[in-house]
């Protein structure tokens, strides 16, 4: 798949973490990459919610929530962040106003 180099707003949960802010670094039809502040195993089940904004979507900003599987993750760099790379496995268009919930079952 091509991956778009890409800075998007994101909002990581894991289950039972509070969520992180970061930013993506790509993106592909099927998959993501960011970087956190914490170590993750790959495996891991994750929420993701990008915000689109209008230069990309050519009309109003687009949120998009996704559940997705780490698959990939590399060494912490000097600022100690590790990077993320995460298969998207089901997602969703959020309507404006909808709120940050999450989807229901995290494993």
């Amino acid at each position: 798949m091509r991956r778009f180099d890409m800075r998007l707003p994101a909002i990581v949960r894991i289950q039972d973490t509070p969520e992180f802010h970061t930013e993506t670094q790509n993106v592909s039809a099927r998959g993501v990459f960011f970087y956190l502040d914490r170590t993750i195993s790959t495996g891991t089940q994750l929420a993701v919610t990008l915000t689109f904004p209008p230069q990309i979507t050519l009309t109003d900003s687009v949120r998009v929530r996704f559940k997705a599987r780490v698959v990939r993750v590399d060494q912490p760099l000097p600022s100690k962040r590790v990077g993320v790379a995460a298969a998207i496995e089901d997602y969703e268009f959020l309507r404006p106003g909808e709120g940050p919930d999450f989807f229901p079952a995290i494993q």
